[in-house]
Order: C-alpha cells, then structure tokens, then sequence
C-alpha cells in the first residue's frame, strides 16, 4: 500500500488515539508509524519483517515516543505487559499465521488491550467462490473464520475479570477489510442488544429470515420493495446515504452498487453487522457499517444527502428525539424515507397489546407518523404518510407461500421448529393485518433547501 493511500484510507477509520498508547503490527510500520506518533502519547511498532531497520532508525530520532520491536512472525509471547494499550492496529498480519496462531494471537492482544480499548484488523480476505492464489505462508480467508475467533476470543486478567471482544463496526474496499472490535466486559449487561443478539436477531435466525426476505435483506419484500423505495429518493453518484437498522447490508449493497453513493449502515445487533460486512468481500462500492444505537450515536449537521430506514424505528421510544437528529444529520434539500409498522388508531386487541409488549414495539398509526405530528413537528417539508398495509398483505402471502412450497428444503437447512415459527409468525402478522389492527406505514419527508 502507497503511503499517502494508507494515511488517506487507514488513520482515519482508526478510533480515537490522540495522547493514547499504541501497539502497531503489520504492513505499514515506518510510514504510517510516523503519522501515529503525531497525534498518539506512545506507539510500539513491532516489525515483523525485519525491513524497515533505516527508517525506523530515521522515526525514532524525529519522534521520541515512539519505540521499535523486532519480533518473529507469530509474535504471541511479546514481552508486553497486561492491559498496556488503549489501541492496537493490526494490518495485514493475521495473513501470515496458521488458523491456530490467529487464534493465540487474537487472544495475546486482548490481554495487551486495556479494558475499553479497541483492536483494528485489516486483512484481505476471500469468500467461498473466490480464487485466490495463496502460498503456504499467506493465507487469505473467509471472513466467517475472523468473526468465529473474535466473537469465540476470551480472556480473563489477573483480578479474574473476564473480558471479550465486540464489534463495533467495519468496512470493506474490494477483498480488504477492516474490523474495529472493543474490549469488553463480559459481564457487562447489554440491554436491548442483548436482546436483538440472543433472541430476536440470533445469527441462525437471521439467516432464516433472510430466506423470506432474499438474500441479503431481512425487512418486508426484500429487494422488490427496495428498488420501489429507493426508486423515490433521487440518488446521485457521490452522495451519502445513512441507512439507519441496516440488517445484513443487501440495501446497502443495492444502492451503493446502482447509484454509486457512498452508505454508511448502522445496526445495533452485533450478529446483523458481522453478517453484512461478511458479505462485502469482493464487492468494489463505497459501504460501510457500524455497530451503533441510532438514539445515542451523534453526527455533524448537514452529514447525509438521504437517510433511510426499513422496519426498524418500531424498536425507537422517543421518535420526536430521533426525527430531531435526523434532520440536524441531513443536508438542506436531503430526504428520509422510512417503512415501519404501524397500527390503527383506536385501542389494540388483548392479542395484539400483548404482542406489541413482548416484542418491546411502539407503534403509531400511519398519520400521527407522518403528516398529523411526529416527523412535520421535528422540522419536515413535504412530508407523505401511506398506509402501505394492502401492499405488506400481499408480501405476506407471497413470502408465506414461498416458504411453505419450499418446507422440506427449509426444514433441512435449518430445523422444524424454524420452519413453524416463521410460518406461524407470518400467519399471525396476516391475521393481524387483515383485521386492520396492524399496519404498514411509508413515510418521505425533505429538509427545506437553503433559499439563496
């Protein structure tokens, strides 16, 4: 990798080090060590290759806070001290090891992490179909193998705190891609995501949904209804779109690829995120994702030409706060689209109150949505409300036949008690749409453009 390519591509994804302690690994030690020590309190390089001797003596004399390890490829048993660093940047290393090396030296980092800090890998990986011409020394992989030994990784210091790793975000540029994981404790209780991972949204159980929806979407009507939506926002090569409850990336990917925008996905379901960003080897469009709750996560004013949202703002609480923030993030004459469920407007069924509890819903009916208050109040022009229901009826159905034409095939690829729930689950939602009590609701709104 040139130089300028890395400073422009890699230190700006890294999370916040300025003043903190860096352990850098990998390709890319001596010109990017340099551009660390400007901004970081303490960088270790470990050199791995015995390469940069001229330039990290060069390094060092510019920047005393910087110091230059030689060390064996595999490098598990570095003379580090526990808990040292609040960053490490691993960049194209991992290549180099055995399967079982990357296992030792994933967990060797985590006990080199602070509590809190974060790991950047960078690694060109390659997916199942690909052709890679690989050597007995360099090893271009899945990135399912990367996620299975991150989310596997344990470690547990000298106080017996046990920690582990979590996503917090990625990205990919062709088969290169980048994972910004957090140490953790893993005690630490979750909440909401806790749920979305270990119930709603379990990593077997998206991939049932996707089988309903089509690959790469778990929201109404797949990539049908996506086209339809983003058919409507008026994409234009170099705009940015952030895709708020992204899922596994499959309307990312769509816009990314069909209109050359930039997408920014954001999800708080670990399991969703690892999934999309497996899912972006080979692919050559400008998507990123990141583990981030919607409410909480902040952005500059005037950030994103188009913010879209499928079925997920029905996890959100407090709209009006969220509707706020999208419109501070968007730029004048920038648009929301956003699909989510709905209800009527009188009083629910004991049936359906109970059904919205249990799954932690709030639900509006579609005008209070849009045009009577919620999105109109928080600053919106040309806001349209549409009850979309007889549409989500007849993707209902045909998603429900689709599946109960395939019972024995999906039966076998996942298990019985799957197939019955998803049957079920769609049976139910008809028997509540029908009735009028459940709803779907289109909402596109725009930011006023600025008057000259």
């Amino acid at each position: 990798m040139a130089p300028q390519i890395a400073h422009l591509e890699v230190l700006p994804s890294l999370p916040p080090y300025e003043g903190k302690s860096v352990l850098q690994i990998g390709e890319g030690i001596g010109h990017l060590t340099g551009e660390l020590a400007k901004k970081a309190g303490q960088v270790v390089a470990v050199d791995v290759t015995g390469s940069v001797k001229a330039e990290s003596e060069s390094i060092s004399a510019q920047y005393p806070n910087v110091k230059f390890i030689s060390a064996d490829v595999s490098c598990p048993n570095l003379d580090i001290s526990p808990e040292s660093f609040d960053l490490i940047f691993a960049n194209s290393f991992l290549v180099h090891l055995s399967d079982d090396e990357v296992g030792k030296m994933v967990q060797s980092m985590v006990k080199w992490l602070k509590p809190g800090g974060f790991i950047y890998f960078r690694e060109t990986c390659a997916n199942d179909s690909a052709n890679q011409n690989q050597s007995k020394s360099i090893h271009y992989r899945n990135p399912k193998f990367y996620s299975k030994v991150f989310k596997e990784c344990r470690v547990q210091n000298e106080s017996g705190n046990s920690y582990e790793l979590s996503v917090v975000g990625g990205k990919c540029n062709s088969n290169k891609i980048c994972w910004t994981l957090q140490k953790v404790d893993s005690e630490n209780d979750k909440g909401f995501q806790q749920f979305l991972d270990n119930v709603q949204y379990k990593a077997n159980g998206i991939l049932r949904y996707e089988r309903v929806f089509g690959p790469g979407y778990v929201s109404t009507g797949g990539v049908e209804t996506t086209k339809e939506f983003v058919s409507k926002l008026g994409l234009k090569p170099g705009q940015k779109v952030l895709d708020v409850g992204c899922g596994i990336g499959g309307g990312d990917f769509y816009m990314a690829e069909e209109f050359n925008v930039e997408v920014v996905g954001i999800d708080l379901s670990i399991n969703m995120i690892s999934i999309a960003l497996e899912r972006t080897v080979g692919l050559n469009c400008a998507v990123e994702f990141e583990v981030a709750d919607c409410t909480t996560i902040t952005y500059p004013d005037n950030a994103f030409d188009v913010i879209y949202s499928r079925d997920t703002i029905l996890h959100i609480q407090d709209k009006p706060a969220l509707f706020r923030s999208f419109y501070k993030w968007l730029k004048p004459g920038g648009k929301v689209l956003i699909s989510d469920y709905c209800r009527n407007a009188g009083t629910p069924s004991t049936e359906f109150a109970a059904y919205i509890k249990q799954r932690g819903y709030d639900l509006h009916d579609v005008q209070a949505y849009g045009q009577a208050s919620m999105l109109r109040d928080a600053g919106f022009d040309e806001v349209v409300a549409e009850d979309r229901t007889d549409q989500f009826l007849k993707v209902l159905e045909r998603e429900l036949n689709a599946v109960e034409k395939e019972k024995e095939r999906f039966i076998a690829d996942f298990s019985e008690g799957d197939y019955n729930d998803i049957v079920g689950g769609w049976k139910a939602k008809l028997v509540r749409s029908s009735s009028g009590e459940q709803r779907w609701g289109l909402f596109i709104a725009e930011k006023a453009a600025v008057k000259n």
